[in-house]
């Protein structure tokens, strides 16, 4: 395994719960955490085992006992620490979206290129084995040429996570960029096919405030023609998830999937009847870490790259224009 040392940028619950684990699972080590508040950032660092702490972006970015950053502070701060870290020669992984426009996620992308490092999404739902699962069988015709899909991907927000994403529109808040950015994300990698125009509705059921989206269903239309219909939400306690693709010969049933957990299982149903996928369940986290440890050894890509991040941000960011619009928006190349 390749030995990566990994600064941390944001004293965050996703990096507690997950990311810090999956970087010392897949052979790395986090050697120092940032975060504006000193006292956070020393208090976390105790909590996790990290070394070093510091208030100073700067600091960490220049740090030379750190080799990559992951990135994992509130939206509206990605772009400005991700290009501080890419001046510096680190190796960055930054959570989804990249930032709030898409011409400050290309100059992310942009500048990751000409500096020579590696720049990955933490669009961690292609690590799934459910999806990779789907995608092996669509490109071995098991369901014939695709012609639908389907991804209901609507739950409840824990109480400890309803802060910024439900308060603060200008960090970037609400469903569309939280929920739906990973459904485009999904859908490309399993589809391996482009979303081209989105149509969607929102729905504002009282937890975001000010006027902030809970809730969206939508339509994207893909290079293939196509359709897929989505349903995000961030409150309803016993939905379930699950992603569907329904084709000319057969369908893929996926349950339980759109989920941080390595768990669910697909169903392919044909003429045939129905067979159960065989799946190989791994930490989605790990994987994309393993991934992302591979690449800064030149070996393979990141699970999601820049491009990807990219990408899947103009499809969130095209559906946030059709609900404000109430018209078919076309996906920005």
């Amino acid at each position: 395994m390749t030995q990566v040392r990994w600064g941390l940028i944001g004293a965050s619950t996703i990096a507690k719960e997950w990311m810090i684990g999956a970087m010392r699972d897949a052979g790395g080590s986090v050697v120092s955490v940032m975060s504006s508040d000193a006292a956070r950032a020393k208090d976390y660092a105790v909590a996790n085992g990290i070394a070093k702490h510091t208030s100073d972006l700067q600091a960490l970015v220049s740090d030379p006992d750190i080799d990559a950053v992951y990135i994992s502070t509130t939206n509206e701060l990605h772009r400005d620490q991700h290009l501080a870290a890419a001046k510096a020669g680190k190796h960055v992984l930054c959570e989804k979206p990249l930032a709030l426009s898409l011409d400050d996620a290309r100059a992310m992308v942009a500048l990751c290129h000409e500096r020579g490092v590696v720049m990955g999404t933490n669009h961690h739902l292609r690590n799934a084995a459910t999806h990779r699962a789907m995608r092996e069988a669509i490109k071995a015709s098991k369901i014939g040429k695709p012609l639908f899909a389907r991804v209901f991907h609507a739950v409840f927000l824990p109480p400890h996570l309803q802060g910024w994403r439900i308060k603060n529109p200008s960090a970037g808040a609400g469903v569309i960029m939280d929920i739906t950015v990973h459904d485009a994300d999904t859908l490309r990698f399993v589809l391996d096919d482009e979303p081209t125009h989105v149509s969607a509705m929102v729905q504002k059921a009282g937890m975001g405030e000010g006027g902030i989206e809970d809730g969206v269903m939508g339509v994207m239309r893909f290079k293939s023609g196509l359709l897929a219909q989505f349903h995000d939400a961030f409150t309803t306690r016993y939905a379930g998830t699950g992603f569907e693709v329904h084709g000319s010969e057969g369908s893929l049933i996926a349950r339980d999937c759109m989920t941080q957990q390595p768990k669910g299982e697909v169903i392919l149903r044909n003429a045939d009847g129905e067979q159960s996928l065989r799946l190989n369940h791994e930490n989605l986290y790990a994987r994309s870490l393993r991934l992302f440890h591979d690449a800064v050894a030149g070996k393979g890509q990141p699970s999601a790259t820049g491009e990807d991040g990219v990408k899947s941000m103009a499809a969130a960011l095209a559906a946030m224009e059709a609900a404000a619009s109430g018209k078919e928006i076309a996906v920005a190349a």
